[in-house]
């Protein structure tokens, strides 16, 4: 049987002024754009669709990953292509759902890997390679994924159960994800190929016609690299002083820009007369960047706070789907929009949901428990079911027992305490430590339910490893593939019918039937 979705609470559902939303936007697209995109099945006319004059589009992105990264990234995907189609059918106008691949992003440590859950029900961490503290940051792009990946695959087709759908997911992990290609095409290209069926164009912003759109805003931003920088501090300090989160530090020189130099990745500092690396030390003024921004485009690249800007200032977008992290750093970004000239786009938090496969569901249904109360430190749930088995009548002894005490000692202090205060710490002293020796009876009691009772932890820990993996969200951790594996289309037919529904309020607040 397949799965069950259940949805997460995560953020409010997208409500906001529709209208407004798309007033100033659905200029037409550069067409030098279009050779950047990657579309497949249904996207293949959503791309013509998107340049033509008045289109609109719904983005969302995520660094690229291993065999596709954690299942958050697919509900990203399709949490987009739902609030596009709301979208469109509000306005009656095209709105396609893009997928911005972050492939300049050069944090290895985080996309070097990716988790499942074995037949033996362990979590397994499976990864390429590491990179030494001391090595270059090669954005994703440049980084090629090795030989590394063949075992990571090869695990993955042992780790996993023989079904009707193996050999076809194994083939499309094994057709995007090969040694000679960069960690981001791969994830483009299976990410393009896994939802293309919903209509989900991918963007690559890294391809040499994006880069080259994208640049005379980059040289924007360094242009006006001294007001954003003042003003960003300023947007952060009134954001921390109402008590919001500031993750993305600004101020000191530090502009929005970064560029490819001697030491890989680095941002660009602004020190008055020139700009240098932070890490580098290398030094070029505004006229040497204007000038690589020209010749050399590829090297230049927005960070995570100019980046919805520059989407915003080349893509139609009139939403923006992310997760609860960039959702909360995204406010920090907004004076960059006002000195660039460039409209935001609305801000919408992703659909989250965890997957309950069956197994797992009878387990929950057998000790009447949610998903949530997994959720616990190890053992608390365990203990309280084991001693909901405690006799009725063992329970009520104990209970009765534990009253009686408390109230019977607390008249004897008080007695005592009337005939010679002294007395009357002792009195309570004692108290206390007849209330612990029936505590320490209560635990011997537990004791022996729980090994009455041990299937019951080797239960709740596997429905714990599914559900809460290394003590985290599914979604956070878990990777797609087993799941496709197991249960084929249906799978992601599952999120998509979620995500659809989250989608729906969008109409119904605008008064859409």
């Amino acid at each position: 049987m397949n799965p069950t979705f259940q949805t997460v609470p995560l953020g409010e559902p997208p409500v906001f002024d529709v209208h407004e939303a798309v007033r100033g936007r659905g200029r037409k697209l550069d067409g030098a754009l279009r050779s950047a995109f990657l579309c497949h099945g249904n996207a293949t006319g959503n791309l013509d669709r998107l340049f033509a004059a008045g289109a609109l589009c719904v983005t969302t992105g995520q660094q690229p990953g291993i065999l596709t990264g954690p299942l958050f990234t697919i509900y990203k995907g399709l949490t987009a292509v739902a609030l596009a189609q709301s979208l469109e059918r509000i306005l009656e106008i095209p709105v396609i759902p893009v997928f911005w691949v972050a492939g300049d992003d050069h944090d290895f440590a985080e996309i070097n890997h990716c988790h499942i859950v074995t037949v033996s029900n362990d979590v397994e961490r499976l990864a390429l390679r590491d990179r030494a503290p001391d090595a270059h940051l090669v954005p994703s792009y440049r980084e090629r994924l090795g030989d590394e990946i063949n075992a990571v695959i090869g695990r993955i087709a042992e780790a996993t159960p023989e079904t009707e759908f193996k050999n076809d997911v194994l083939a499309w992990i094994r057709e995007h994800y090969r040694p000679n290609t960069d960690v981001a095409t791969a994830f483009a290209e299976a990410i393009s190929v896994l939802l293309g069926r919903f209509g989900l164009v991918v963007f690559q912003p890294t391809h040499p016609a994006a880069k080259g759109v994208m640049a005379p805003w980059l040289v924007r931003a360094l242009e006006q690299a001294e007001a954003i920088d003042t003003a960003l501090a300023e947007r952060a300090a009134q954001l921390e002083a109402e008590g919001r989160a500031t993750p993305i530090r600004t101020g000191g020189g530090a502009t929005t820009v970064m560029i490819e130099a001697s030491l890989g990745r680095d941002r660009l500092i602004h020190n008055g007369a020139s700009f240098a690396t932070r890490r580098s030390g290398e030094q070029w003024s505004l006229a040497e960047l204007r000038t690589i921004a020209a010749t050399e485009p590829q090297r230049l690249s927005p960070n995570v706070l100019l980046r919805p800007v520059v989407e915003a200032a080349i893509l139609p977008t009139v939403a923006y789907v992310g997760g609860p992290g960039e959702i909360a750093y995204l406010p920090q970004s907004d004076p960059a929009y006002r000195i660039l000239g460039v409209k935001p786009q609305n801000r919408v938090t992703r659909w989250a949901g965890r997957v309950v496969e069956q197994r797992i569901a009878k387990v929950l249904n057998k000790y009447d428990i949610a998903a949530e109360q997994l959720d616990a430190p190890e053992g608390q749930l365990e203990a309280s079911l084991v001693q909901a088995d405690m006799p009725r009548a063992a329970a009520a002894a104990m209970e009765n027992l534990r009253s009686t005490l408390s109230h019977e000692y607390e008249r004897l202090a008080e007695a005592a305490a009337s005939l010679d205060p002294t007395l009357e710490r002792p009195v309570r002293s004692e108290g206390q430590a007849a209330l612990h020796r029936l505590t320490e009876i209560e635990k011997r009691l537990v004791g022996q339910l729980k090994k009455r009772n041990d299937v019951v932890s080797q239960q709740l820990a596997k429905a714990r490893t599914n559900l809460f993996p290394l003590g985290q969200p599914q979604e956070r951790v878990l990777n797609a593939v087993p799941f496709l594996i197991r249960y084929g289309d249906a799978f992601i037919d599952g999120i998509s019918e979620r995500c659809a529904e989250w989608a729906a309020t969008l109409e119904t607040d605008s008064g859409q039937t």
